[in-house]
């Protein structure tokens, strides 16, 4: 195993899929900056958690998010291209980004009030309550 741990900010937002044997899997990409002198490049990830954690983290791993993720590194080729892959283990969200009500409400697009939690599951302000259960944090 190859493990690796990286901090960056999320690509798109994240999407739970089904497997054919009913497992769930969560995705989305990871931006890494990385400098050589005064060059500056992003390598890409593209990360995975399984299981009811990543499909109750999904809400939060938005588009602009800054995320550390650590886990198993790998590598796949599709169509000539070589991907960096890593099945997460541990997921800490580092701020910024959205939730998804919260945009949707600020858009029009949305129904939902706010749940009294910013990114990372942490009481946002705004006049709403910061009172909390830890059993009501989905991570």
């Amino acid at each position: 195993m190859k493990s690796i741990s990286i901090a960056g900010n999320i690509g798109k937002d994240a999407v739970t899929r089904s497997t054919q044997n009913g497992d769930k899997v969560t995705g989305w990409s990871v931006a890494v900056e990385e400098r050589v002198g005064q060059e500056k490049r992003t390598l890409w990830f593209d990360v995975s958690l399984w299981g009811n954690r990543g499909e109750k983290l999904a809400q939060y791993l938005t588009k602009g998010t800054r995320v550390a993720v650590s886990g198993e590194f790998s590598t796949r080729e599709h169509e000539g291209k070589t991907y960096l892959t890593i099945r997460a283990n541990e997921v800490t969200l580092l701020g910024g980004g959205e939730q998804r009500g919260e945009r949707q409400d600020r858009d029009g697009g949305g129904s939902r009030g706010g749940d009294g939690y910013g990114a990372g599951g942490r009481p946002s302000s705004g006049g709403r309550s910061t009172d909390f259960d830890d059993g009501e944090i989905p991570f």
